[in-house]
């Protein structure tokens, strides 16, 4: 989706801020300056300014000018922040608060979701397990179906807010699959623990759904430590994601 001018600006001071271009206490260089640098007029960089105050980037004050906050203070559940530091790169700070937030988050939503799953809750888990399956078997894109099942399994729970933090956790998500992606077997030994938490939710299970999330959470969560540990390069969020070779 191509942005206007406004959307266009936010990204770009968003992105220099989470990058480090602007750090920690860093004075952002005032209106006329940055609408010069980056070709728009001052009421773009100004609305921009303030969306991304809103967003907890920064604080804006008279005669003070606009200062990058700490980062404890930024709005981590918010889509834009997410996406801004994704594209800067997932560091190993960033992925083990999510790995953290994750796993208190999760598991309670599929408790829920064993309990408050429709039949079409369900039906949608099941044709995203169908999707991760048929990857294994025949290539394919099996990271976007592993993404729908989780996502599905968080609208089951009924909670609108379980809802949007879905959207933080995104990250952790899309950067845990490509890694258990790119181990060998990776996605067919995972394949039976997302069975179980399958199965749990449709038996309508909440302890045993819980169980089974847990087992396939630190599953990812080994993974994610083995890769950081070994300084290989984390995947880039930005790019499309790999595919499976067949094996049936």
């Amino acid at each position: 989706m191509i942005k206007n001018a406004h959307g266009h600006t936010v990204d770009l001071l968003g992105g220099a801020i989470i990058s480090g271009r602007y750090g920690e206490g860093a004075i952002i260089p005032p209106e006329p300056i940055l609408g010069e640098e980056l070709g728009v007029s001052r009421t773009v960089v100004r609305e921009a300014i303030k969306a991304l105050a809103a967003k907890g980037l920064i604080v804006t004050g008279p005669k003070v000018g606009s200062r990058v906050l700490p980062q404890e203070v930024w709005n981590w559940f918010d889509p834009d922040v997410i996406a801004w530091q994704a594209k800067a790169g997932l560091t190993p700070e960033f992925l083990r608060d999510l790995q953290d937030l994750r796993r208190v988050v999760e598991p309670a939503a599929v408790r829920l979701a064993a309990e408050r799953a429709s039949a079409e809750d369900i039906a949608e888990i099941e044709a995203a397990y169908a999707g991760m399956k048929n990857a294994i078997e025949h290539g394919g894109d099996y990271v976007t179906s592993d993404l729908r099942f989780h996502h599905a399994l968080l609208r089951a729970a009924r909670n609108r807010m379980l809802t949007q933090m879905s959207k933080a956790l995104n990250a952790l998500l899309r950067t845990s699959f490509e890694i258990s992606t790119a181990r060998s077997n990776g996605p067919a030994l995972s394949l039976p623990m997302h069975r179980a938490v399958l199965d749990a939710v449709k038996a309508h299970e909440p302890a045993k759904a819980e169980r089974a999330i847990l087992k396939l959470i630190d599953s990812a969560r080994i993974d994610i430590e083995d890769v950081l540990g070994s300084r290989r390069r984390l995947p880039r969020l930005g790019r499309p994601p790999p595919r499976l070779k067949a094996t049936a």
